[in-house]
């Protein structure tokens, strides 16, 4: 068996933490903590949104490969009893179909929790805000309408900031932004119900970060 390499290692012990079944089961922060305060500076940016993703309520795995992704995503959807998700992606839809994972593209064919996946433009470091555009996603349902929310993203698409997320799109758009873009920081919540923070009023109530290493 192939030894892992630092980066498999540090990333791992971040999904670990993650998906290790505590009372809080995203939210192993010291874990998070420990592991950057050990890492090669070159490895930071996909860490540094890591534990900004988890500070804001979000939720992370790491994945090795495409397979590591489906494999993790088969037992995601086991461990929480998801029969199917809503994806209207089409790249998306080939590893689905690849791994024989259910999904649907309608959504008047959903039956229960809506759960959606989709792809996104840049993962913003510093934040660990999901940066999507009308050009990536063709409708803003995609990433509203879903109770849960699950993104693909890969780590050539972490990015330090807003600004240099945009100087990028402009250069993949050949200088023009797209018509709408629109900055993902955490699960929805509202700001103050009767002095109680509500997850899931105006979009989804979870959200999970796919990080695919493509380097």
């Amino acid at each position: 068996m192939k030894d892992a390499t630092p980066k498999e290692q540090i990333m791992s012990k971040i999904r670990n933490a993650l998906i290790e079944k505590t009372e809080n089961p995203y939210l192993e922060n010291d874990v998070i903590i420990d592991v950057i305060k050990s890492s090669d500076p070159d490895e930071e940016q996909e860490v540094l949104f890591a534990q900004e993703l988890i500070a804001v309520g979000g939720n992370f795995i790491y994945c090795e490969n495409e397979h590591s992704f489906l494999d993790n995503l088969a037992d995601l959807m086991q461990d929480r009893g998801w029969k199917s998700l809503w994806c209207q992606n089409e790249r998306i839809t080939q590893l689905l179909h690849t791994a024989e994972i259910p999904y649907f593209n309608k959504l008047d064919q959903a039956t229960e929790s809506l759960v959606g996946i989709t792809t996104c433009e840049k993962l913003i470091s510093r934040t660990g805000t999901i940066l999507v555009s009308d050009a990536e996603i063709s409708s803003r349902a995609a990433f509203s309408y879903p109770d849960i929310h699950l993104v693909v993203a890969y780590n050539s698409q972490v990015t330090p900031t807003i600004k240099s997320a945009l100087v990028s799109l402009r250069n993949k758009y050949s200088g023009v932004l797209p018509s709408q873009l629109t900055f993902v920081t955490g699960p929805s919540r509202t700001a103050d119900i009767e002095k109680t923070l509500v997850k899931g009023a105006h979009g989804p109530k979870e959200l999970f970060v796919f990080l695919i290493d493509d380097f």
